[in-house]
């Protein structure tokens, strides 16, 4: 998923300007926005994947610092660099940049260029990660880019064809091949390769944040919401319009 048109401006324009000085209304201009709702939407999506901070008092707009956030300090940001397939190979690993997730250094430990991949498909949702951990659809996967020679029964990132998949890695010395093993509720075959293959090992599985359960617990907690929502009567149209223009 790739940021938003509107918001690629932005970020260009927040590296040449100081927005603290201009209105919503003078910013909309330089991209192309006559809606300032629409320039205030798009600047909070930019600080929520972590791209900018926006102090609240003065309203200056500033870029994420990332070398000191992951120098310094409990929380640091960690690149997502897209998705890859937990089953077949078909995500392209084109290295897309979509954001940070903002985690706690508890959860990535001593790894530098630590990085994220959103998870696709079914067939890691058996795995044991860190011994228990399972790989769910929309999980995001913490990766060790410094770690390219895994050793048997490592969770790794690899790239096959151009593809980015994570599956179990096990390798047959002695028929000089590798197995990448899904580990599923579903039967899914292993990915067989030889060692001299055309394929990439881009790091090992270090840790996996489990969006997807969290995914659930806020689905539920709308659900509560919605019942109360109920009871506080229909949304004006001046309102439908106003939140579809966003």
């Amino acid at each position: 998923m790739k940021l938003h048109a509107t918001q690629e401006k932005l970020l260009k324009i927040a590296r040449q300007i100081n927005l603290k000085k201009m209105s919503l209304r003078d910013v909309g201009e330089l991209v192309d926005e006559t809606h300032p709702q629409k320039i205030s939407h798009h600047l909070n999506q930019l600080e929520k994947k972590g791209f900018i901070k926006i102090d609240k008092k003065t309203g200056e707009v500033q870029l994420a610092d990332l070398k000191n956030k992951n120098e310094a300090g409990d929380i640091i940001a960690v690149p997502i660099y897209g998705a890859a397939d937990c089953g077949e190979a078909r995500v392209f690993a084109d290295e897309n940049l979509e954001g940070y997730l903002r985690v706690s250094r508890r959860l990535v430990g001593k790894v530098k260029n630590i990085f994220a991949i959103r998870a696709q498909g079914p067939s890691m949702n058996d795995a044991k990660i860190n011994g228990r951990q399972s790989i769910e659809e929309g999980d995001y996967v913490l990766v060790d880019p410094n770690e390219k020679d895994p050793k048997n029964g490592d969770y790794v990132l690899s790239v096959i064809d151009g593809c980015a998949n994570i599956k179990k890695f096990l390798w047959n010395k002695k028929e000089n091949q590798v197995a990448l093993i899904s580990e599923s509720k579903m039967h899914i075959a292993p990915i067989y390769i030889h060692a001299d293959d055309h394929y990439m090992i881009n790091g090992v599985v270090k840790n996996v944040i489990k969006n997807s359960s969290f995914k659930e617990l806020s689905e539920s907690q709308n659900a509560s919401a919605t019942d109360i929502l109920k009871n506080l009567g229909p949304i004006s149209k001046q309102e439908v319009d106003y939140y579809e223009n966003l």
